[in-house]
């Protein structure tokens, strides 16, 4: 399955340039069809879990 870079945009919760730097990087696999690009999801998704968990820090501000 495929979707277009608005799409993946709202999939990921990223903006147009982090998907297109992962683009860029490799990180993510599309297809050209037409003007349009295609990302593959299940690219999409292996980079999506191969990013960095959250660590909160303890810090100010902190009770």
């Amino acid at each position: 399955m495929y979707l277009t870079i608005p799409a993946a945009c709202a999939t990921a919760g990223l903006g147009r340039s982090s998907i297109y730097d992962a683009l860029k990087a490799g990180h993510v696999r599309a297809v050209k069809a037409g003007k349009r690009t295609l990302i593959e999801t299940d690219s999409l998704r292996g980079w999506l879990a191969s990013l960095p968990a959250y660590k909160p820090t303890i810090g100010a501000g902190a009770a």
